[in-house]
């Protein structure tokens, strides 16, 4: 065998590696480098053996959305007053709450993250979080603290911690689409007239917190159907107002 090994062909092609190779007890020996090695390997595999194919996700947008959605609806339902629904009823919230509103939300959360969505997966991913809490709050805390008499301040500031999350939010919301903005700005005013009510023990500011909660559900739920009409009819259907940047005002930012 000779010294020295200069290149190798690999194919029909004759697409030649460089090598260089050590004398070791009689034998040549070539050393490859890490990127001759994977050439090697490559060549090896051959024609048939096809390339990665990349893994296609789907939105997990209307999803996070319609979660949230119908979670603040059934609350908002009961927060809005005895004249709508048996306030006895509550605890059918509690199972909406930890696997859809919480789990689902949280799960669509996490594929955001997978897309590069900061946003998406921040929103999501927190009010997963807050309703898994929440409920876990309403039906595991809030009957030891009962007897204090200090439970509705205790979820006053439960309350107050969220709404300064969703301001900043709502802000980061008005670089994405209209109907985000808007959902934002109506979820603020919801946890604002809620917090109040709680903090001052005023039950009607509570209901009209429940009514905007039930506007906010049906935003979202927009949100969430405008995305899966538009997508399955492949066509604008429901506008939501994506947001548009401009590159000249980009440009000077």
């Amino acid at each position: 065998m000779a010294n020295d090994i200069a290149k190798s062909s690999l194919d029909s092609t004759d697409t030649m590696i460089e090598m260089k190779s050590n004398q070791q007890d009689g034998f040549s020996v070539p050393n490859l480098s890490g990127a001759q090695f994977e050439k090697l390997l490559h060549h090896i595999g051959g024609p048939s053996v096809p390339p990665p194919v990349p893994t296609a996700l789907g939105n997990p947008g209307p999803l996070g959305l319609g979660a949230f959605a119908l979670t603040t609806f059934m609350l908002s339902v009961f927060n809005a007053g005895s004249n709508l629904i048996d306030p006895k009823l509550e605890a059918a919230i509690l199972p909406v709450a930890l696997f859809y509103g919480g789990a689902a939300q949280f799960a669509a959360g996490m594929w955001e993250f997978r897309i590069n969505n900061t946003f998406g997966a921040t929103a999501f991913t927190s009010y997963g979080a807050f309703w898994m809490s929440f409920a876990g709050y309403v039906y595991v805390i809030v009957p030891t603290i009962a007897a204090t008499g200090h439970a509705k301040q205790a979820t006053g500031l439960f309350l107050l911690a969220w709404f300064i999350f969703t301001l900043y939010m709502n802000v980061a919301a008005y670089r994405t689409s209209r109907i985000l903005f808007i959902l934002f700005a109506v979820l603020n005013v919801t946890f604002l007239l809620l917090i109040i009510g709680n903090l001052t023990d005023t039950p009607v500011v509570v209901n009209v917190g429940g009514w905007f909660g039930i506007v906010t559900a049906f935003v979202a739920w927009y949100g969430s159907a405008a995305v899966v009409i538009n997508v399955t009819w492949r066509k604008s259907v429901l506008p939501i107002g994506v947001y548009i940047p401009s590159p000249v005002k980009d440009s000077h930012a």
